[in-house]
């Protein structure tokens, strides 16, 4: 079991508690179904640019996150997820990948790279690259060949002649398509004498998966880093990887308005029915998932892992697992705590609808996974409200399956102000001054807060790539782990929580909108204690009866774990029938 820190819990979490819980749950264990490593595990986003900075250039690097590695170790993670560190002009920092067989130099180096992985599997923690097969850089040797149409790489990317406009007489792209950074996704190319689709930056070329050699290509890829030690990877960007076949004559078809915006720029100003969620996608992840298995089977060693990225609807994500025949990805992203809640306030209603969502579509025998946020997002924090991100991190460890966690959520970093003249991110610099908030994914990304000290602790340079968000000074590390109640000390409670209790790794779920400011959850495991989490997200200070919930819990449950506003003791009885919360409030409770 992992200690925390000594000022941790004066009034926390008793440790005892939590080893009569595992104790308790030993006789079921051997009963309950076996689990995977992933099947549970507390995924971290780590984006390498903001993490740590190692050579005081002010940007995050791979000897800074080996530096921290024990500090992911200590929360109680099981695999940190690396946002691209591949060499890469850096136009959408990391997203536009000229070498996916190399390192960016502001990083390191490969044998920087070696050393993070020899660290890391001393730690027992594993190691998961994002992969980004829908483009490459148009600064990749492959984009180059095949703009000068060199053998073997002619078709590497969708080239395409355009149209000629009948009144006009002019060459106009091929279609009304657009890309997700504003504006066409067509980008015509003078050498070559045609058009190129780019569903991202203009600098981002997308592959053609349509040739069987850039699908055995990207292959190679997997392959590669799996040599290196990784354990898995994340699949960026889905969606988009193919678009529809053109006609008998070769033309694609327009796309029409959807009525979501009346900026023509915005790619939400028309419909996505030629450019995503094609079924040629979910045959690239089965082929995919089968480099994986095939790697595991011939050099043994626990399971490699493929993580989707993709905020299709659910008939089309849940695809993604696979079917009767064969596997798919281990986890589609579930972003349904993210979206939900983009388009209505949280809530418990709101929060069961994101829970159902998911659930309810899920294929019997696969994994669910729960995300609050990541580097595309404001921060969980500023979206949900501080006064609510340990009832959401609680909710997302409560719940069955895997938790992924952006860097910062355990603290409760909140969003940076980004300036105009502060902003780099491609798809705010596409707009203007006028517009860029709504498109900027700056704020979330402003380095990780270690210290009070000079530049959070991030970096020892004169500036970092981007300001740092206001909070740093009492939002941070150093300060979280000295203080004796914190959202720190809470996150590492819930980790150890969930691993020493079988509950919560193989029991039955049950859930429910108790009103409609509080949520309740029960996970129940046959011959072990159960496991109540309870969250008002109102407003105003409300009574409830558990037991409306559920006739079976006793009269009374044990108090584990409070958010942090919350001015009960662990330890504390509270009686079933009559529960007070706070507005904010969240507890984790037991029938032990």
């Amino acid at each position: 079991m992992i200690l925390f820190s000594k000022n941790a819990f004066t009034a926390a979490l008793s440790l005892l508690a939590l080893a009569a819980l595992g104790q308790a749950c030993k006789d079921t264990a051997a009963t309950a179904s076996s689990k995977d490593w992933w099947e549970t595990a507390q995924f971290y986003q780590i984006y390498p640019r903001s993490f740590m900075d190692s050579d005081g250039d002010g940007i995050g690097d791979l000897n800074g996150i080996t530096s921290k590695l024990e500090y992911l170790k200590d929360l109680g993670v099981t695999a940190a997820w690396l946002s691209p560190i591949f060499k890469s002009p850096m136009v959408d920092f990391g997203y536009d990948i000229s070498d996916f067989f190399d390192i960016q130099p502001e990083y390191g180096t490969l044998d920087d790279f070696r050393a993070l992985i020899k660290k890391a599997n001393e730690l027992d923690l594993k190691i998961i690259l994002d992969f980004v097969p829908n483009h490459s850089s148009n600064e990749s040797d492959w984009f180059k060949k095949s703009v000068k149409r060199e053998r073997g790489y002619e078709d590497y990317y969708v080239w395409h002649d355009g149209k000629i406009n009948a009144e006009t007489g002019k060459r106009e792209p091929p279609t009304n398509w657009l890309q997700y950074f504003r504006g066409s996704a067509w980008e015509w190319v003078e050498e070559r004498q045609q058009y190129y689709l780019h569903q991202f930056a203009v600098q981002q070329p997308d592959l053609n998966y349509r040739n069987p050699d850039v699908v055995a290509q990207m292959k190679r890829v997997l392959r590669y880093w799996l040599n290196e030690g990784v354990a898995g990877f994340r699949c960026d960007a889905l969606p988009p990887l193919f678009e529809v076949l053109p006609d008998s004559q070769g033309q694609y078809p327009d796309e029409v308005l959807s009525g979501a915006t009346e900026d023509a720029a915005d790619r939400d100003y028309l419909t996505t029915t030629y450019i995503e969620n094609q079924p040629e996608t979910i045959d690239m992840v089965y082929q995919w998932r089968e480099v994986l298995d095939d790697y595991q089977r011939i050099y043994g060693g626990n399971s490699r892992v493929l993580l989707i990225e993709t905020y299709s609807p659910a008939w089309f994500t849940m695809q993604f697992y696979g079917n009767q025949s064969v596997n798919g990805a281990h986890l589609p992203f579930n972003f349904n705590l993210i979206t939900v809640m983009e388009e209505s306030p949280l809530s418990a209603a709101n929060v069961k609808k994101a829970i159902d969502l998911w659930l309810n579509n899920m294929p019997a025998g696969r994994t669910a996974n729960w995300v609050l946020g990541n580097h595309d997002k404001r921060r969980a924090a500023s979206r949900y409200g501080q006064q609510h991100i340990d009832a959401m991190n609680m909710l997302i460890m409560i719940l069955p399956g895997a938790s992924v966690t952006y860097q910062g959520e355990e603290l409760a970093m909140t969003d940076g102000e980004i300036s105009w003249q502060d902003t780099v991110d491609p798809w705010a610099c596409n707009s203007n001054a006028d517009i860029y908030e709504k498109y900027t994914r700056d704020p979330a990304r402003t380095p990780f807060q270690w210290t009070s000290g000079t530049n959070a602790g991030f970096s020892t340079g004169p500036t970092t790539w981007l300001p740092l968000a206001g909070d740093y000074a009492t939002i941070n590390v150093a300060s979280e782990s000295a203080a004796q109640r914190s959202h720190l000390h809470i996150y590492k409670a819930l980790v150890e929580l969930r691993k020493s209790v079988k509950t919560l790794q193989n029991g039955y779920t049950k859930y429910q909108a108790l009103t409609e400011d509080v949520f309740v959850v029960k996970r129940s495991l046959s011959g072990a204690a159960s496991i109540v989490y309870v969250s008002n997200f109102g407003s105003k200070e409300v009574t409830v009866n558990l037991q409306e919930f559920d006739k079976t819990l006793p009269a009374s449950l044990e108090l584990l774990i409070r958010s942090l506003a919350s001015t009960r003791l662990e330890g504390a009885s509270l009686a079933t029938h009559e529960l007070n919360l706070l507005p904010g409030e969240a507890l984790v409770l037991s029938t032990e």
